[in-house]
């Protein structure tokens, strides 16, 4: 996606807990949408640490996601994150791997 894309794209993700009719979340205000928000960019920066790879949010619209080398990567929506981080590291995230799952019981 190109960087203008990224900022015109939506903003009601179903990713961002908005909440509207016919949507359930906790996350009514905009105080714990922010907070969710950062609890799930943590996690997802604990699982991408383990290829090296980086998630910055950018203008609290969008993702930055960043290789070591200084590559990045911007889009709208954390549905995109995978497929993205997997075309940067040059091999899949997979989450039965033993490799992986080393990784990540080593962060916790």
């Amino acid at each position: 996606m190109c960087s203008l894309c990224g900022v015109l794209g939506c903003d009601d993700h179903w990713t961002s807990a908005v909440a509207r009719p016919g949507v359930y979340t906790q996350n009514t205000d905009r105080v714990s949408r922010r907070r969710e928000a950062s609890r799930r960019l943590a996690l997802a920066n604990a699982l991408l640490s383990t290829r090296r790879l980086s998630l910055a949010e950018w203008q609290g619209r969008s993702y930055v996601l960043a290789s070591p080398t200084g590559r990045t990567q911007i889009f709208d929506a954390l549905s995109h994150l995978w497929p993205e981080a997997e075309a940067m590291a040059g091999r899949p995230f997979d989450p039965l791997d033993p490799e992986f799952i080393e990784k990540i019981e080593a962060i916790r």
